[in-house]
């Protein structure tokens, strides 16, 4: 069939640019026939058919409808011309985001909105819609997280339909990042919809005058219809007959459809209960998400979860949400009880009891999670103390006398707080000892003293994160923030509370360290009902003074740890008492040890002498007190806070009387020397001098001393003892800060002249009792009778002898010191000369000149036999010339 009309030409469109459903004109040429002529309408793409009002060939009306195109053309279809172009376009416009309440002068498709809470188009429910961005540009998203805004606005909201409306919250959350000049656009549009409002419905009827226009025709036309009526008929009137039309057509649509829209009202009710649980499954799936992530250790997620869900569900009605909640919190309480146990399981970290503490304090746990805590660490110490000492004890008793790796002090690894003290303990306990002293007691620690050690360390590497717990729980930093605030009154109240009662804790640790020590080293301070308890050292023999000096480092170097966390002077006094007592058992053991050394010297007597006359055994002695003050000094030496070892005049006393016991001990070695036999004399180690004087002539021959010889060099030690070592020893006294120097310094010497005197006559009896054998013999030789008694005829030879032996004596006193002055003349000084003078004046003086003359020849025979010897005291001038 040819067509016999041309192709339809649009030539315009009024207006040429609306929203989806304005209602347009369309004008042109050759638009058909007629309503059924006309077969095809598209205007932007979108078939606008169906709204479509055949008016004449010229003229038609519609719709426009949602296009994808923003602008296209408008293409009519006839049956007559078929397919027509176009000269115009058509402008589709972006449709106002209206909301429920807002008013419209074109109709709303429902079925396709904007949401403003995910910024897209949704096909849902109009009763889910939001109000659209009032600021009218465009929203930045933030990620401040939700439950911080919470916390800085409570009770209000960033919802502009909400009573509790924060324009601050919304600006955070929605325009963040958006620059100052967006924010001025957002105020004129503000603006601009206030002004709108401010308009009334007028503007809104302006906008749609044409569809008002439209409603009036539809409406006259009924009118006119129901006027051309007439009369009501049989059936009624025409409104009448028509509802009963409409009635029954829905009845009858109703039969026809009660199944589908049963299933669709079922399918509604499967897809709202899809749509809760989709909404909620936070909180149905909460308690799984629970169990799974406390099996993980992910506690954060747990409590924030909880947080979550407490705030939108813990005062919920709604009968489902109860009971799912209760499953939360049923769970949350198990979550309370583990975190617990885990709080108070020992030993723990200081970081793992705060991360605890932290989660309790989120949770809201009942009671004070953090001194529970507290408690149980307290407990924790002192059981571990007690046990150091029985795992020491069981040790000592199971293995005696050997010793065990774990308590070398060298192969100990001590935590940083004690990292100065092996190393200064080391050098102290070096400083100490004599050089050839032998060293194994380096490497053979005592069980007490490394019950000791053990025991400072162990306390060292608990206390500290004891004491920054408290510390912790007085600032509040061991709970979060968001428990801190609320919580910040009730905690202050406790923590005045528990001052006292952690006071009371530190004292009871410090008085367990103490007590403990003093069990192990000094037993009778302990009172008998704790000995069971803190003694139980079934020791006999007691420590040396270097190893209580080496305890005493040991503890002030704790005391000094423990000082450095701040902890109050008057908790550690109890360590200070103890310091002091072992300073003073030092020093009492020290100078005991000393006493029983200075009773071995006379065991060390070389009988070797120097030149002035001395053998080594007054520098020994005076080197071994030296040595043993030396070892006391850094015990003797006061450190911060602590009080002089002499302070008390119990003290005083007695290391006095030890002092002067030493003195004593050494003098009576002395007088064993002196007064020892012959056959006890040990002669081996002596070596032989040829340049010795000819008084110890005999030494060479057989290496053995005579009473006389060891006589004379006791006095000469007596006599330097007197001059010099007790003086240097006072010193060394008073440099130590000893007490009573004056009164030990008296009676060693009032000793000290007693055995000078005592020996001295000694030696004048040794002397004199060759005299006296001559004479007593001669005196009682024969029966003498006097009724017998014969008249004298002279005198007897044993009186001659006596004599004459008294002649040599003094005979040979001063041919040997006119030898010794002779020998040293070059060297001789004025002082010398004097006393060479004086010890020639006290002897008898040479009358006849058969004497003089004696003397001079023995002078030059010992001249001459020890003319090698005697060259050796010349002046090298003298000697070249000789020579």
């Amino acid at each position: 069939m040819s067509r016999s009309r041309q192709p339809p030409l649009v030539t315009g469109i009024s207006p040429n640019e609306g929203i989806p459903w304005t209602k347009v004109t369309i004008r042109g040429e050759n638009l058909g026939t007629g309503p059924t002529d006309l077969i095809g309408l598209t205007i932007c793409g979108h078939n606008c058919l169906l709204t479509a009002e055949w008016m004449s060939a010229s003229k038609i009306v519609c719709r426009v409808g949602q296009a994808k195109n923003d602008k296209g053309d408008i293409i009519v279809t006839t049956k007559s011309g078929g397919k027509g172009t176009s000269t115009v376009s058509f402008k589709l416009l972006k449709p106002e985001k209206i909301g429920l309440l807002d008013q419209s002068a074109v109709w709303v498709d429902e079925m396709n909105y904007y949401d403003m809470r995910t910024d897209r188009n949704k096909g849902i429910p109009p009763l889910s819609l939001r109000p659209a961005n009032p600021l009218g540009i465009e929203i930045e998203k933030s990620k401040f997280p939700q439950k911080d805004l919470e916390i800085l606005f409570p009770g209000m909201s960033a919802d502009f339909t909400s009573e509790n409306f924060s324009a601050a919250w919304y600006l955070i959350e929605n325009h963040s990042t958006t620059s100052f000049e967006q924010l001025k656009m957002a105020v004129t549009n503000l603006k601009r919809q206030a002004n709108k409002k401010s308009e009334g419905s007028l503007a809104y009827v302006k906008g749609g005058l044409s569809t008002f226009f439209e409603a009036q025709d539809a409406l006259s036309a009924i009118h006119q219809k129901l006027e051309a009526d007439g009369t009501e008929k049989v059936e009624g009137s025409m409104t009448q007959k028509l509802e009963n039309v409409l009635n029954r057509a829905s009845n009858t649509a109703d039969t026809l459809f009660q199944e589908v829209l049963g299933r669709k009202d079922k399918a509604d009710s499967t897809r709202n209960a899809l749509n809760v649980l989709q909404r909620f499954k936070f909180l149905f799936n909460l308690p799984l998400n629970i169990e799974r992530n406390i099996q993980k250790g992910d506690y954060d997620v747990v409590i924030n979860d909880y947080e979550k869900a407490k705030s939108l569900f813990g005062k919920t009605e709604v009968q489902v949400f109860k009971k799912y909640y209760a499953e939360v919190e049923t769970r949350i309480e198990a979550l309370r009880e583990l975190l617990l146990a885990k709080l108070l399981e020992t030993p723990s970290t200081l970081h793992d009891q705060k991360r605890y503490i932290r989660y309790l304090s989120d949770l809201h746990a009942p009671g004070d999670p953090a001194w529970q805590c507290i408690g149980a660490q307290h407990r924790w110490i002192l059981q571990l103390m007690h046990s150091c000492k029985e795992g020491y004890i069981q040790d000592l008793k199971g293995t005696p006398g050997l010793h065990s790796p774990m308590l070398d002090l060298d192969n100990d690894t001590r935590p940083l707080v004690l990292g100065p003290l092996s190393q200064t303990a080391s050098l102290k306990r070096g400083s100490s000892f004599q050089s050839g002293r032998d060293d194994t007691w380096r490497y053979k620690t005592p069980h007490r003293v490394a019950f000791v050690e053990k025991l400072t360390k162990l306390v060292l590497s608990q206390l500290p994160n004891f004491w920054k717990l408290w510390i912790s729980y007085v600032n509040g930093s061991l709970f979060s923030e968001t428990a801190e605030k609320s919580g910040q009154i009730e905690r202050s109240k406790n923590v005045r509370q528990r001052q006292n009662d952690f006071k009371k804790m530190i004292q009871e640790v410090m008085q367990c360290l103490v007590k403990l020590i003093r069990g192990a080293l000094l037993p009778l301070s302990i009172p008998e009902c704790g000995v069971r308890q803190y003694g139980g050292w079934e020791v006999k023999s007691e420590l040396s003074g270097q190893w209580l000096a080496h305890v005493i480092q040991t503890i002030r170097l704790t005391y000094e740890s423990l000082t450095a966390l701040e902890i109050p002077n008057d908790m550690l006094q109890t360590i200070q008492d103890l310091i002091l007592d072992l300073r003073v058992r030092c020093v009492m053991v020290t100078l005991q040890h000393t006493a029983e050394e200075i009773k071995r010297l006379a065991e060390k007597e070389d009988w070797i002498i120097d030149n002035e006359g001395l053998t080594s055994l007054p520098y020994q002695f005076e080197q071994c007190i030296v040595h043993s003050l030396q070892s006391l000094k850094g015990v003797l030496e006061c450190k911060p806070g602590e009080a002089s070892v002499f302070q008390q005049p119990k003290t005083q006393e007695e290391v006095c009387q030890l002092s002067i016991n030493i003195m004593q001990i050494f003098i009576y070695c002395l007088e064993q020397l002196s007064t020892k036999p012959d056959a006890d004399v040990d002669t081996t180690h002596l070596s032989v001098d040829v340049s010795s004087p000819d008084l110890f002539g005999s030494i060479h021959e057989d290496f053995s001393l005579t009473s006389e010889q060891r006589l004379l060099i006791v006095l000469s030690n007596c006599c330097y003892l007197e001059r010099h070592t007790f003086l240097n020893i006072a010193e060394h006294f008073e440099k130590h800060n000893f007490q009573g120097i004056e009164k030990i310094t008296q009676v060693s010497m009032a000793s000290l002249k007693e055995l000078d005197q005592r020996l001295f006559e000694n030696y004048i009896e040794l002397k004199a009792d060759p005299i006296v054998g001559s004479l007593e013999p001669g005196i009682y030789a024969g029966y003498f009778d006097w009724k017998d008694c014969l008249p004298p005829t002279g005198v007897r030879n044993y009186l001659k002898e006596a004599l004459v032996n008294i002649i040599a004596v003094h005979a040979e006193a001063r041919l040997e010191i006119c030898a010794l002055r002779d020998t040293v003349a070059v060297h001789l000084t004025p002082e010398s000369k004097s006393s060479f003078k004086q010890a020639l004046e006290a002897l008898p003086q040479l009358s006849s000149g058969a004497d003089k003359k004696l003397l001079e020849e023995l002078l030059n025979k010992f001249k001459s036999s020890m003319h090698l010897q005697l060259t050796c005291f010349q002046a090298a001038s003298s000697t070249m010339m000789k020579t």
